[in-house]
């Protein structure tokens, strides 16, 4: 069971190296760097869970990625670029 516990904590380290900087923002702030970007790419995921509903959203800006979640919808900019993923998995 320890080794099992361990090998997780590992994958996990692992994970948030390949993964860069992540900085989380609430949704108002998110929405303020996607106004900043000329082209803003956004990659979103719904998640409809049993009790939890929720909007996941990551993007990239002066090299840190960025990410939200919201019980909402944001509203994107028209210029921005969508990626709709089937799931966001933030370490």
């Amino acid at each position: 069971m320890a080794e099992a516990a361990a090998l997780h904590a590992a994958a996990v380290a692992r994970a948030i190296k390949a993964s860069g900087t992540l900085v989380r923002l609430d949704p108002a702030e998110f929405s303020r760097i996607l106004n900043r970007q000329e082209m803003p790419l956004v990659v979103r995921s719904h998640s409809r869970g049993l009790f939890l509903k929720r909007w996941c959203y990551l993007t990239p800006y002066r090299g840190l990625a960025f990410f939200t979640l919201s019980p909402e919808a944001l509203p994107l900019p028209g210029k921005a670029e969508i990626i709709d993923a089937k799931a966001i998995w933030i370490p």
